[in-house]
């Protein structure tokens, strides 16, 4: 497999930590898989990389020459299977270091039929490729220095992004946003580490070679931009993952028919008879790229004969508890002040909220005005009146202005947890310089703080934690 260590850089007689991965890749075999999803289309795409992609290709292709032609070319021409022909193909090359993994790789266009596919596949693994694991293709783009691992998590996230906003995201730690975030803040840390370290060697010439005050701002600067970085994440977890909306109120509230106008069609039973809704009805809706979850609970209350009834409320409350957010719903002519107060105490203010319906029925439109209501959005779910409005409050609610802002949104949990273990070293560092602690200890902080950095981008990582990261991708990359 794969081996890491921290390289490192002389400065003067000494040697200093650079934390940088070295590639040594001990893969000499050749791999293949379905690039495409599986199952019937117009084409398929079948992909080989290694040092024989070539080769072995075109000892099963028509035309032999393939071995002799430059690098992305297409080709046309049979696939072989003795003197059988499997199917009438495209051959792109793409020769190393100019490719996807920095490898010879090979990409079949073939007719989209399963058995064509499987035809193929089995007379690559015959010529001498072997299947690849999942992610294996990006695994060795990374391990090749072709993607830092930030990057290649990125490809996982792009093919899986389901919104416009995630896959701008995904796009743009693709692109290297994050990785070129990190990069700087790890490149002035190591100035300032090798300067300190280098002090080591002249501790008793008195001598100082880093300006510990131009340290100190420099931390608090990194500090500022790890918080805002961590601070992304509330955001760039709802971009990936999506809002968990729950639905609530009194039976007859409207809550079906607010499900259905969001949904803009009759995905929910609605009756005039209280308690039709028994169970949760789970729904999603984009709104501006973003993706909620909708659940229509069943109406509580706080007594009923009915057992069955009886279950769906107790769900009810278990989906407040765990939503994102509370879309507390009342019927505006039934008690409104004092059910506004209810849901103010039972829901956190954060993720609630209150939403007036049947505001096409009331007959004293000056309870609109009431001050009481200031935090309530009003609306018609029957007549579809205001849904506009808000759909625009659970955007805010979420979002803001966050997607608009040009910067890194932090998306992967793995990036948070390393990045919350930075944010404590470079307190460390912070505290050492205002405790004017020795060289050798300011050092080791720094260097702890590069440590974390490095686990982000994949400068310092473990054939463990590869594996796991990238067992999570598709075969065919």
């Amino acid at each position: 497999m794969a081996a890491f260590k921290a390289a490192i850089f002389v400065l003067s007689n000494k040697t200093y930590l650079c934390c940088m991965r070295e590639n040594l890749s001990t893969w000499n075999d050749t791999i293949v898989a379905l690039a495409t999803a599986p199952g019937l289309g117009a084409i398929a795409v079948i992909r080989l990389s290694g040092p024989k992609a070539i080769e072995i290709t075109a000892s099963v292709f028509s035309k032999k020459s393939l071995v002799h032609h430059p690098t992305h070319t297409v080709h046309f021409g049979k696939l072989l299977n003795g003197s059988d022909v499997i199917d009438e193909v495209v051959v792109s090359i793409y020769r190393a270091p100019k490719s996807y993994t920095g490898e010879e790789v090979v990409e079949i266009s073939c007719h989209g039929a399963p058995l064509i596919q499987d035809a193929i596949l089995q007379l690559m693994i015959h010529a001498g490729a072997r299947m690849a694991k999942p992610g294996e293709f990006t695994q060795r783009a990374f391990l090749n220095g072709k993607l830092d691992l930030t990057q290649a998590e990125a490809v996982a996230d792009l093919i899986a992004s389901n919104t416009e906003a995630a896959r701008k995201t995904a796009l743009h730690n693709l692109k290297g946003g994050f990785s070129t975030d990190l990069q700087l803040m790890r490149e002035k840390l190591i100035k300032f580490s090798a300067l300190i370290e280098l002090e080591l060697d002249f501790s008793q010439e008195d001598v100082a070679f880093a300006n510990k005050k131009e340290l100190e701002i420099l931390v608090q600067q990194l500090q500022i931009k790890t918080q805002a970085l961590l601070d992304s994440f509330k955001l760039g977890n709802v971009i990936k993952n999506g809002v968990q909306v729950a639905i609530v109120g009194k039976p007859n509230a409207g809550k079906s028919t607010l499900l259905n106008a969001l949904l803009n069609e009759n995905r929910a039973l609605v009756s005039e008879i209280p308690g039709t809704t028994r169970d949760t009805v789970e729904e999603y809706l984009n709104i501006q790229g973003i993706l909620f979850k909708l659940i229509d609970t069943a109406g509580i209350r706080t007594s009923t004969s009915d057992s069955i009834e009886q279950m769906g409320i107790e769900k009810s409350k278990e989906k407040i508890l765990g939503a994102d957010i509370v879309i507390a719903m009342f019927d505006v002519n039934d008690n409104s002040v004092e059910q506004v107060a209810a849901w103010q105490s039972e829901v956190d203010v954060d993720k609630l909220v209150l939403v007036g319906n049947k505001k096409d029925l009331l007959k004293d439109n000056s309870i609109l005005e009431n001050n009481k209501f200031k935090e309530v959005v009003f609306i018609s779910a029957k007549e579809k009146d205001n849904i506009k409005a808000l759909e625009n409050i659970l955007y805010q609610k979420v979002a803001g202005e966050g997607l608009h802002k040009e910067g890194t949104i932090v998306t992967n949990a793995r990036h948070v947890a390393s990045l919350k273990k930075l944010s404590l070293a470079l307190n460390d560092v912070e505290t050492g310089l205002q405790l004017n602690v020795t060289g050798d200890l300011l050092a080791l902080d720094i260097r702890q703080a590069l440590h974390y950095l490095g686990t982000i981008t994949g400068q310092i990582t473990n054939e463990d934690q590869l594996d796991f990261i990238f067992s999570k991708f598709c075969i065919g990359k």
